[in-house]
């Protein structure tokens, strides 16, 4: 019999009975000591339990490892940014504006009579003229002639004037004496009245003729400068031919600025601007004189008319920019790299709790000298994004930098 066959009939015999037998245990215990037996062990339960305590002290241990891990990752991968309260700052307010430089008074000037031949041009296109003066010539050798003709018909019913005067005075003289009847004396008033009449009627058209004549003379309406000449000797012209010079009403200039509706609306009559003609480095100072009393329906635009004194350096017809002061204005003023814009309408980023980034939605004012000034949508208390919010969305969070503000009441 084998060892597993003894030991089986022994657990059979110390069981029989219900009661362990001696014999078979004592025998157990000597098999169990040889060796290459198997044996039994029996694991108390006490240490289980702390089997389990520890190994759920090790995975509440590792799970917090992780949260903490990720938290940190997260807080890592958020995005630095330069941040400002940009506070309230009082800036002057201007208005830029582009526009061409013209004559404040443009005078067209063309041929009032009947027109001719030219015969001379007696001033050139910058020339400084005074009221009447003559610019142009046109040929009168006809209205010359009948000048003649006519101022020889007014002697001729002038002479025969003077003699319906005499017959009158002699029948005046006889009619006492009884030679000459009262119908005579009639007769002779009625022929020296017709006399005089046919003189005043000669005249008048004497002075007509001169007064046509006088026309073909081109002469300058007022006094000022000559800024366009169309006309040369030779060329024939009439009352069609258009304008042949134009003249600036005493050299007064101007600029006529076109602005928006909402910059139109900031303005009025007296306020000074700066002009500055394009290619010049010179600057002019003007003031506003009149503004455009309606609004152009294709381009919502209106024209502010600036006033100038006349130099050398400013040429109707040519290009210029203008700053116009509107007064000074309190508000937010950011650089231009806070700001964005799409289809909406401008906007910035600023911080709220946690550092999460929040959109706000602003209304653009004056551009100066030392930002953009905001005239709606921020106090000034607020975290504003300075630069990369064109790489931010709503919602993220941030770590800011702050950064001091620069203007003279900046937070």
């Amino acid at each position: 019999m084998n060892y597993e066959s003894t030991l089986k009939t022994a657990d059979a015999v110390d069981y029989a009975d219900g009661v362990p037998d001696t014999a078979a245990t004592d025998l157990s215990a000597r098999d169990a000591s040889a060796p290459g037996t198997l044996r039994r062990w029996a694991i108390p339960g006490g240490i289980v339990v702390a089997l389990l305590l520890t190994a759920s002290w090790f995975a509440l241990r590792h799970g917090g490892a992780t949260d903490a891990a990720a938290g940190g990752n997260a807080a890592s991968q958020a995005q630095t940014v330069s941040v400002i309260a940009p506070g309230q700052t009082t800036v002057e307010g201007n208005i830029n504006a582009s526009g061409a430089i013209a004559a404040r008074r443009d005078l067209p000037v063309g041929i009032a009579g009947e027109g001719g031949r030219v015969v001379s041009v007696l001033v050139d296109a910058g020339t400084w003229v005074r009221q009447g003066q003559v610019l142009a010539v046109v040929d009168r050798s006809v209205q010359s002639q009948q000048i003649a003709g006519q101022a020889a018909n007014v002697a001729v019913q002038d002479a025969n004037a003077r003699i319906a005067q005499s017959n009158l005075d002699r029948a005046l003289k006889l009619v006492a004496k009884g030679f000459i009847s009262n119908a005579d004396v009639d007769r002779l008033t009625a022929t020296r009245d017709a006399a005089v009449a046919s003189v005043r009627v000669a005249r008048a058209s004497l002075g007509q003729l001169q007064a046509s004549t006088a026309r073909l003379n081109v002469v300058a309406p007022a006094a000022g400068l000559v800024l366009t000449r169309g006309v040369e000797p030779g060329q024939v012209v009439s009352g069609g031919s258009g304008v042949l010079f134009r003249i600036a009403k005493d050299g007064e200039l101007e600029m006529q600025a076109r602005l928006s509706e909402d910059n139109l609306a900031r303005l009025a009559v007296g306020q000074s601007a700066e002009v500055t003609p394009v290619g010049s480095g010179r600057s002019f100072t003007g003031k506003i004189w009149q503004l455009s009393p309606t609004i152009d329906v294709q381009t919502r635009e209106g024209v502010a008319r600036i006033a100038l004194d006349y130099d050398a350096a400013l040429r109707p017809g040519g290009f210029a920019s203008a700053r116009i002061r509107s007064g000074a204005v309190t508000a937010p003023v950011l650089p231009e790299s806070a700001i964005l814009s799409d289809a909406t309408g401008s906007y910035v980023f600023v911080l709220g709790q946690g550092n999460k980034v929040a959109r706000r939605a602003v209304k653009i004012g004056d551009v100066t000298a030392q930002g953009i000034a905001i005239a709606a949508g921020l106090d000034g208390t607020e975290r504003v994004v300075l630069r990369a919010g064109g790489f931010l969305n709503p919602g993220d969070t941030v770590r800011p930098v702050e950064q001091r503000a620069s203007g003279p009441h900046g937070g």
